[in-house]
């Protein structure tokens, strides 16, 4: 579904991306982990050209994301969800949630904001997906910071895309909240077989609901494997931190050891 080579950013004489490679596969949870200035959102800004790459290979459901001349189709099939919700506070949870389909309707349409009963319909199946069916047409300003989270998943949801990306989609909200909200996503990629790339800073979300995890450090790939294989190591790594003295003795050991075997030896 995702498919990256060799992809580079540059923004003035910051170069943010340096050459990453990655596959997403269809119906793939994939989670992008890093610290912060890593390069996990502008990967994502590519991938539905929000940004442009200035290098390498990019392709989504098979176009070209790179030199794409159909941006407009490009991200009908990619759904997007931020961080800081953007849903439009005055308006119902359902009307937030048909927004997700403006770009299947006519200009005047979503000019009028008309949409058909299988559109209304579709929404109210959305919102059930999160868990708020009951909240259809509560005003989303009285919604809690999760639940206004769970209208954005409901919202990528009705686009009925083939990706969706997620930038750090929990980071303003608490422990239990946000594991809620990455449940409801995960449970909806596998039951709708959409391709999911997460972008998060939390190695213990990664952890539990990635089905792969790709870790970044200053722009470069430095782990792409499942949960169960990325070690303290890998996680140093992503986040360049320095070794521990329990492991910095640890691996001097076999060297420290070598005097003493030369003695014996000798």
């Amino acid at each position: 579904m995702i498919r990256i080579r060799a992809l580079t950013k540059q923004y003035g004489d910051n170069t943010v991306l340096r050459g990453v490679d990655l596959d997403a596969a269809p119906g793939e949870f994939v989670v992008v982990l890093g610290e912060s200035g890593a390069g996990k959102s502008t990967l994502l800004r590519c991938v539905n050209r929000l940004a442009v790459a200035d290098g390498g290979e990019l392709e989504v459901d098979g176009m070209d994301a790179v030199h794409c001349a159909d941006t407009r189709a490009l991200r009908q099939r990619v759904a997007m969800i931020f961080q800081h919700h953007n849903v439009v506070p005055r308006l119902s949870a359902l009307k937030n949630v048909l927004t997700g389909r403006l770009g299947a309707v006519s200009t005047l349409a979503s000019v009028l904001h008309f949409f058909s009963r299988e559109d209304i319909a579709l929404a109210h199946e959305c919102l059930g997906r999160v868990g708020l069916a009951h909240k259809a047409h509560a005003r989303t300003d009285s919604l809690s910071g999760g639940q206004m989270q769970r209208v954005g998943i409901a919202r990528a949801l009705a686009q009925r895309p083939r990706v969706i990306l997620a930038d750090e989609p929990v980071a303003s909200l608490d422990p239990q909240t946000s594991r809620k909200v990455l449940q409801y996503l995960h449970d909806a990629s596998r039951a709708l077989g959409i391709t999911v790339l997460c972008n998060l800073h939390q190695v213990d979300y990664a952890r539990e609901f990635a089905d792969r995890i790709v870790g970044l450090a200053q722009g470069r790939v430095v782990f792409d494997g499942p949960p169960q294989e990325m070690g303290q190591a890998d996680i140093d790594r992503i986040y360049m931190a320095p070794p521990s003295p329990e492991r910095a003795e640890a691996a001097l050991q076999p060297a420290l050891a070598l005097p003493s075997m030369a003695r014996t030896g000798a």
